[in-house]
């Protein structure tokens, strides 16, 4: 007949039993969920360095590109694209001041005698460009002359504020074609915001060069940290994932019999 104490110690046997299988079990999915970010952490690390030297890479050819291109374009800057140089010949041209408005940023760049082979020195060179259509088109913008070069007959209603009229019936016409005249200050706008906008664009393209160059290192710093966190925890752990950084304990040297 087994005792109210022997009762009491198999139930405590039995207990003791599930809570090692319990533990074992729990080690087991320790030991799997640790294999699992040390070899996650070594993919990663390797994704991130290679989108890293792809990014360098990609950001160094387009910036090489941008300069290429705008070399070959054999831009040179005149000598009046200085801050000090523009601002006397816009002063000079009555141009600081249309209408009692101001429309004219002055650059605080030079790119005078300079060639224009950067993206940088294109945006400056652009913001020289619109201060010399201004010079062209007395001071006014595209939308502020018309299309057509005014008769001398057209009313004072029918002309825009800049020159010129939008009315076909108002406009010059031309002895030879037998067709209404263009109006020569707005072309030269249209062309000078064409190139205007050529030359931002290889601004914007060096710039995101650059910035993928920037990207780049910081994925490439990222992969090589998250390397490290990996290779870090695999050292520590004896039962790692990684078995080539895994420790492998020194064998017992034998017992020397005197």
């Amino acid at each position: 007949m087994v005792t109210r104490r022997s009762a009491r110690t198999l139930r405590h046997i039995k207990r003791n039993r599930v809570d090692a299988k319990t533990s074992i079990g729990r080690q087991r999915r320790e030991r799997i969920m640790r294999k699992l970010f040390e070899i996650g952490g070594l993919v990663a690390a390797a994704i991130l360095i290679v989108f890293g030297v792809v990014a360098i890479f990609m950001g160094v050819s387009g910036h090489s590109t941008v300069a290429k291109e705008l070399k070959q374009q054999y831009i040179t800057g005149t000598p009046d694209m200085t801050p000090a140089g523009i601002k006397a010949e816009a002063a000079s041209d009555k141009l600081t001041l249309v209408n009692g408005t101001a429309k004219i940023s002055f650059p605080t760049c030079s790119v005078a005698n300079d060639a224009v082979n950067t993206g940088a020195r294109a945006r400056c060179f652009a913001e020289y460009m619109r201060i010399h259509a201004l010079e062209a088109t007395g001071g006014y913008t595209y939308s502020e002359m018309g299309i057509y070069t005014a008769a001398s007959t057209a009313p004072k209603a029918q002309l825009m504020a800049g020159g010129g009229t939008d009315n076909v019936k108002y406009a010059a016409i031309d002895p030879k074609t037998k067709q209404p005249v263009q109006n020569g200050a707005r072309n030269v706008w249209v062309t000078e915001t064409a190139l205007v906008t050529a030359l931002d664009s290889s601004f914007m393209a060096s710039q995101l060069a650059l910035f993928g160059i920037v990207v780049g290192f910081a994925l490439l710093l990222s992969g090589i940290g998250f390397a490290i966190l990996a290779i870090g925890g695999a050292l520590r752990n004896p039962q790692t994932a990684l078995t080539w950084f895994a420790r492998h304990p020194a064998a017992a040297k034998p017992a020397v019999v005197s």
